[in-house]
């Protein structure tokens, strides 16, 4: 028996599940101890309801998924609004620099899947599938190329596969960021937990925050500004469905969430240094981390779970083999050439969720981690470009290469 839930009671039920993961993380220690985030842990026990429903009473539960894709534009337009050119320059080299470590990652990740795949008797493109296509590009990245792969080189079930393997990465993404920085924070003594009465972090004026940074800290917002930034907010989603539509084919066809966000960065720069108008940074902060958490936690209570039950021992071999090459690259890899420092660390829990699950996935690590230790401020400006730009656009042109050579 099937349920289709409209927009406005999955947003009713993402709110609850957002509820429930802040009762989760504030009363369960483990939870709270290894900075696992709220919409995760919320989302994690939804997605065990839906699958105890469907196995024991044959009941699946759908939620919809346009508004799930809304608040997933509105989070990479906040992203892109954010992008002012000053602060882009203040990521300068420490944006490349991890860049080029992500970058190594993709190329590993994909060598490690079709090596696997060779050995266990598999083609070599079901060893891309559970590499970058689905563990770096995420459910979108899955079901793009999952046609390609099914109808252009035979291979069947290559849509569920890209599903499960992304629904593997989008969760250990969230519960492994917090333990990984946690652990080179207190091996290298880098930061000591942050105590405070209300439990937020005391923050710096806006004007020197980076996005998403602070989200705990209240942003004065007034009426006018919210509705000119939601002005903003649709101009740049309008953009990106026609863009998306009329790519379709082409060879500039991206990803629909990559034309929002280079919509906000054109138009965010635009209005500020050519016609001088003040952008609303706060208003943008707050519809960005809103959306981020409604977002997370509609993706994680939408999983489908025994999609992951009936992966076969081969494929969960290499989606294991995936999370443990991860660890080892931030450990020895990442960490180090960032600085072996804290801000290092915290960008190890944002690699997490980059190679390993979804941008929103990496914010969320990043703001767990400094909730608990204090703020990284370089962390916040180069983490969201990283993930929501740069790396789709490096991706896409690594799985383009490996399935000419492979195909």
């Amino acid at each position: 028996m099937d349920y289709q839930l409209n927009a406005f009671m999955t947003i009713v039920i993402a709110v609850l599940v957002l509820l429930i993961g802040y009762f989760c993380v504030h009363k369960m220690s483990i939870l709270k101890k290894y900075n696992i985030p709220e919409p995760v842990a919320g989302g994690l026990v939804a997605a065990v309801v839906t699958y105890i429903l469907f196995k024991q009473f044959n009941i699946t539960v759908n939620f919809d998924a346009h508004i799930q894709q809304i608040f997933m534009l509105m989070f990479f337009t906040s992203v892109g609004l954010s992008a002012s050119l000053g602060k882009l320059k203040e990521g300068g080299k420490t944006l490349v620099v991890f860049l080029i470590c992500v970058i190594i990652f993709v190329l590993l990740q994909n060598a490690l899947g079709i090596s696997l795949a060779k050995l266990l008797g598999l083609d070599p493109l079901i060893g891309l599938i559970t590499g970058s296509v689905t563990l770096t590009g995420g459910h979108g990245t899955a079901g793009a190329w999952g046609t390609v792969f099914e109808q252009d080189h035979g291979i069947q079930g290559a849509i569920v596969l890209g599903m499960a393997s992304a629904t593997f990465g989008l969760v250990i993404g969230g519960m492994m960021g917090g333990p990984v920085a946690k652990f080179l924070i207190r091996r290298y003594q880098l930061a000591e937990e942050i105590v405070t009465e209300n439990g937020r972090n005391e923050a710096p004026p806006a004007s020197e925050i980076a996005p998403f940074e602070y989200p705990k800290k209240t942003r004065l917002i007034t009426a006018d500004d919210a509705v000119k930034t939601m002005g903003m907010f649709a101009v740049c989603i309008s953009f990106a469905f026609f863009m998306a539509d009329f790519a379709k084919g082409q060879w500039f066809e991206l990803p629909t969430f990559v034309w929002a966000l280079m919509c906000g960065v054109i138009l965010r720069n635009i209005l500020e240094h050519i016609f001088r108008i003040e952008m609303f940074d706060r208003c943008i902060d707050v519809f960005g981390n809103g959306s981020l958490a409604l977002f997370l936690a509609m993706a994680l209570m939408s999983l489908q779970l025994w999609m992951l039950a009936d992966l076969a021992g081969p494929l969960v071999i290499i989606l294991i083999a995936q999370t443990i090459l991860l660890a080892l690259y931030l450990y020895f890899v990442t960490f180090r050439i960032m600085g072996s420092n804290y801000d290092a660390a915290v960008l190890c829990a944002g690699q997490c969720g980059v190679n390993l699950g979804a941008t929103p996935t990496a914010i969320a690590n990043i703001q767990a981690v400094t909730n608990t230790y204090g703020p990284s401020h370089r962390a916040f400006l180069v983490i969201p470009l990283t993930g929501a730009f740069f790396v789709d656009i490096v991706n896409a042109v690594v799985i383009q290469l490996s399935i000419g050579f492979f195909g």
